[in-house]
């Protein structure tokens, strides 16, 4: 288990940085961590890490359920699971065939579905210290 501090969206973008470094295709990062924790925030940063192309891209998905990263060396897929109610609604999104594709799949609000984090998944809990500290913590 590796604990990060975060004071403001600069050191956020900095965490996520380092942690991108432990992402590839073909990986799944599950995020845990209540609304306005900054889960969002955090994918940007991790965006702007792996494929800077992409930045402009990043916003929540929470109508849309998942955004496309294509980048020119990762592709990721971003999940918000947090308008699903059941099984059926996350099959329905194409979310196991998301997986398959070999792209980094990253999900939110990934309690609702724990049952479908794949083995190896890396799992990050984003905790609200203050208005402005974040606590990550990656196990």
């Amino acid at each position: 288990m590796t604990v990060y501090n975060a004071n403001g969206i600069a050191e956020t973008e900095s965490v996520a940085a380092e942690i991108a470094k432990k992402l590839e295709n073909g990986g799944f990062l599950a995020l845990y961590g209540g609304m306005g924790a900054g889960k969002t925030t955090f994918v940007r940063g991790l965006v702007k890490a792996l494929c800077p192309e992409c930045l402009d891209l990043v916003h929540s998905p929470t109508f849309a359920i998942v955004n496309e990263y294509r980048g020119e060396k990762i592709s990721i897929f971003h999940f918000d699971l947090y308008r699903l109610t059941d099984e059926d609604d996350l099959y329905s999104t194409g979310f196991y065939d998301y997986i398959e594709q070999g792209a980094l799949v990253i999900t939110e609000w990934t309690e609702l579905f724990e049952d479908s984090v794949p083995e190896g998944a890396i799992k990050l809990k984003i905790e609200t210290v203050s208005e402005t500290e974040r606590r990550f913590t990656l196990c």
